[in-house]
């Protein structure tokens, strides 16, 4: 079971959980982060090769907490034009494709091997998605999408993986695909998740960004950082809040506080 609740006040830590993280300081040396920089592909790409199709659970629940997939449209059958940026293995977008036949989705990852798994998937079907491989942080979108485009995009846990000081070209890229007066509909790990606390010492990059045993990296946001960094870019915000839900194994009575932000964007 579940218990959610959505609003603007950050999750507060237990007395041990902030000592823990208080204690952790030291961060990983400058060298290993250049180099984690420079192998962010390969790392990604190696994941996708360990965990194949397997990883991540096909996400049902994307056009239920997005209502905005259908209250985007100016009548009911209208086609709707959407980008999933960084699509991984589609486990987002094929549901969203069966569900609803009247998208054609963009598609692209940082991985190539990611991209090629979309690619083969039987439902994949050129007439109704383009997928591509792209780093959005320096490939142009606009070298697969056509500028103002866009009537949706999903930003959907993959802009922690990227580094705090590359976010903002991210966002300016999608920028210049999105029609003016739609969104960015964005998910992603909120400030002290439970994967956050869940860092050995040794694994800390920078504030709120760590380091996984694989090499990938992750972000966890606050509403404010959230904020400024859309606005930077020229975007208006719309909603931007914290979702936490506690993960209740009855099992073995363990709770496991979940924290993400979910927010939506939309360019003027």
């Amino acid at each position: 079971g579940a218990l959610q609740k959505k609003g603007h006040s950050a999750r507060v830590l237990s007395p041990e959980e902030a000592e823990r993280l208080a204690k952790d300081q030291v961060l990983v040396s400058e060298f290993k982060q250049l180099k984690l920089e420079k192998e962010a592909q390969k790392n990604w790409d190696l994941f996708y090769k360990r965990n194949s199709t397997n990883f991540f659970k096909d996400r049902h629940w994307t056009t239920r907490e997005f209502q905005e997939l259908k209250a985007c449209r100016e009548f009911a059958d209208q086609k709707l034009t959407i980008l999933e940026a960084g699509c991984g293995v589609g486990n987002c977008l094929f549901p969203l494709l069966e569900e609803d036949l009247n998208i054609f989705a963009y598609a692209c990852d940082f991985s190539p091997r990611a991209v090629e798994y979309v690619k083969k998937n039987a439902l994949y079907n050129t007439e109704r998605c383009k997928v591509f491989q792209c780093d959005l942080t320096k490939d142009d979108l606009l070298d697969n999408i056509p500028a103002d485009s866009v009537d949706v995009v999903t930003l959907i846990f993959v802009l922690s993986a990227i580094h705090p000081d590359k976010m903002h070209l991210v966002l300016r890229n999608i920028y210049k695909v999105l029609k003016p007066g739609k969104c960015v509909l964005f998910r992603d790990y909120g400030l002290y998740d439970h994967a956050m606390l869940r860092f050995k010492s040794g694994s800390k990059l920078g504030e709120n960004f760590y380091v996984r045993q694989d090499g990938t990296r992750s972000y966890f946001f606050t509403e404010e950082f959230l904020s400024q960094l859309f606005k930077a870019e020229g975007y208006e915000q719309v909603v931007n809040e914290y979702v936490q839900r506690e993960t209740v194994n009855r099992k073995e009575d363990l709770r496991v506080p979940r924290v993400f932000l979910q927010s939506k964007f939309q360019k003027p």
